[in-house]
């Protein structure tokens, strides 16, 4: 597990306990083990500010099945020269190469994506695909293509290790595991007792029209429209977001928008009128003034404050 600055916390648990838990719950599956490195042996920084201790500089690590890259915030800014010559290097040690959150942003830099499909986090996901043209983006959860695995987030980390045992140590195993962690899979497998009452199940409606308004950031459609995606009538959308998130679904759908803005302005120079339109506001005083009322600040000062001085 290779880590960069800003790594998600859940996303390293999502890949690694699993591991931990099938190796801990079965003394007949294969030897799951894992180490974890950064490029110069440095401890990593997690986005919530938590400093994790690798084992060692990703050269001195050993011999190796998968080579997992794990980066999330500021994934632009680590993808030097240096890096990716280090990724390659290692790469060609890796009978498998993965990128989770936004690693694979890193391997299609690498070069290491070039002619397969791949996905990262959904909120860079258009900008990954106008980026790398010569990879097949998907939107899908994970994706899986020859030796190389793609995922975009926490959740969806979770579901492809668990996929992953399954394939190495079969159903049972897989199973107790994900009853460990009281997950459901998508309905493949059951959760613990009384989980399914958790605040976190949610209307497939809403599911539904979540995802037409994340495809569809830069154009943003009338709430109609997101109604008819979901199979519901604008009424019953109102009162679905109401019911399920305490607000309207055009408040939802400004809070996504403005989160990409927030993201555009910390990882990106893009000038802030091309960060409104990205992120489909009619202009960058219609952003700005939406931007400081939501985050109490502007998108400058945002940049200036989570951007390293040059």
């Amino acid at each position: 597990m290779l880590l960069f600055d800003g790594f998600s916390n859940m996303v390293l648990a999502s890949a690694v306990e699993p591991l931990r838990a099938a190796r801990d719950l079965s003394a007949e599956a294969p030897p799951f083990s894992w180490h974890l490195a950064t490029i110069d042996g440095a401890p990593a920084v997690s986005s919530s500010g938590l400093e994790l201790r690798p084992d060692s500089a990703l050269a001195e690590g050993g011999a190796f099945d998968a080579l997992f890259v794990i980066s999330g915030y500021s994934v632009r800014r680590h993808a030097t020269p240096t890096v990716l010559r280090a990724i390659r290097r290692a790469a060609r040690k890796a009978r498998i190469l993965g990128g989770l959150d936004m690693g694979a942003w890193l391997l299609a830099e690498a070069g290491l994506l070039t002619g397969y499909r791949a996905t990262v986090h959904w909120q860079d996901l258009a900008a990954f695909e106008e980026r790398f043209l010569e990879v097949a983006v998907s939107g899908e959860r994970f994706v899986i293509d020859r030796n190389r695995i793609t995922a975009g987030g926490a959740s969806t980390v979770m579901t492809l290790m668990l996929k992953l045992i399954r394939e190495a140590a079969g159903d049972a195993l897989a199973y107790d595991v994900s009853n460990l962690f009281v997950y459901d899979v998508e309905g493949n497998y059951s959760r613990g007792r009384g989980a399914r009452s958790g605040a976190l199940v949610k209307a497939p409606q809403l599911e539904q029209a979540i995802t037409a308004m994340r495809a569809s950031v830069e154009e943003p459609l009338a709430l109609p429209r997101i109604a008819e995606a979901a199979g519901v009538s604008p009424r019953s959308l109102d009162r679905l977001f109401h019911r399920e998130l305490g607000l309207s679904p055009g408040r939802y759908y400004q809070m996504i928008r403005l989160n990409l803005a927030r993201s555009l302005a910390e990882e990106t120079d893009l000038p802030v009128s091309e960060i409104a339109a990205r992120s489909g506001f009619a202009s960058s005083a219609t952003l700005s003034r939406a931007f400081s009322q939501t985050f109490g600040r502007t998108l400058r000062e945002t940049r200036r404050l989570t951007r390293p001085a040059r």
